[in-house]
């Protein structure tokens, strides 16, 4: 697969990274001569240009890339480059950093954005997800659909707890993606049970995230 980030900082460098230790193509991008540091990503591709210019994105050869990422600390460029890569590149996924809250509602399908990423909402969300229990923790915004990565540890007194997934009612535009249970990552087959403790991660239309709190909470 092939990436191209906008944005050679810290953030960018970092998930260029892991990105080539997972084997795929990575094209890192800045127009500040100051972020080319080959040497700390000597594996990826370099270009020194702005990602905003057309000119630019031609020479990065972004009909190629499967994925783009705008990880710049700057949420306007960030969403020009979405928006380009989308529309005049039809780059199939397009993630985007979020670097103040209040311009969130900016990251959607009408700037080409297929995912955004907050990152201070992950992190209150993951404070949140790490001592609620019961409660319904938004992890991640997907753009297309209007669906979020959401999660809920079970409570021992929640209705489902002690019953089979497949006899579960789950409301319409939700499903369930993953258990963990303890150190175990558990596949949901419609067999398995599910327990007290248990964290449940779903992908679920926002318009059905009280549906689903109701159905997982405890019993009243």
């Amino acid at each position: 697969m092939r990436v191209a980030i906008a944005g050679a900082g810290a953030v960018g460098r970092s998930i260029a990274g892991e990105l080539l230790e997972n084997g795929h193509e990575v094209l890192l991008v800045d127009k500040a001569p100051t972020a080319i540091s080959v040497e700390r990503v000597p594996q990826a591709e370099w270009l020194l240009a702005d990602a905003c210019e057309i000119t630019s994105l031609d020479e990065a050869a972004l009909q190629r890339c499967n994925v783009v990422i705008a990880a710049t600390g700057d949420d306007k460029v960030n969403l020009v480059v979405s928006l380009l890569a989308k529309t005049e590149y039809g780059v199939p996924r397009v993630v985007a950093r979020v670097n103040n809250p209040k311009n969130e509602w900016l990251f959607n399908e009408s700037w080409g954005v297929d995912v955004a990423v907050s990152t201070p909402r992950l992190m209150s969300a993951l404070v949140e997800e790490a001592v609620s229990v019961g409660d319904l923790v938004r992890l991640l915004r997907f753009s297309h659909g209007d669906a979020n990565l959401v999660e809920l540890t079970l409570p021992a007194e929640s209705s489902v707890a002690g019953t089979q997934i497949s006899e579960i009612s789950w409301p319409q535009d939700t499903s369930l993606v993953t258990i963990i249970r303890g150190n175990r990552v558990l596949t949901p087959h419609p067999e398995e049970t599910l327990e007290a403790g248990d964290e449940l991660l779903f992908v679920a239309a926002q318009a059905r995230e009280e549906q689903l709190e109701e159905l997982l909470q405890a019993r009243r």
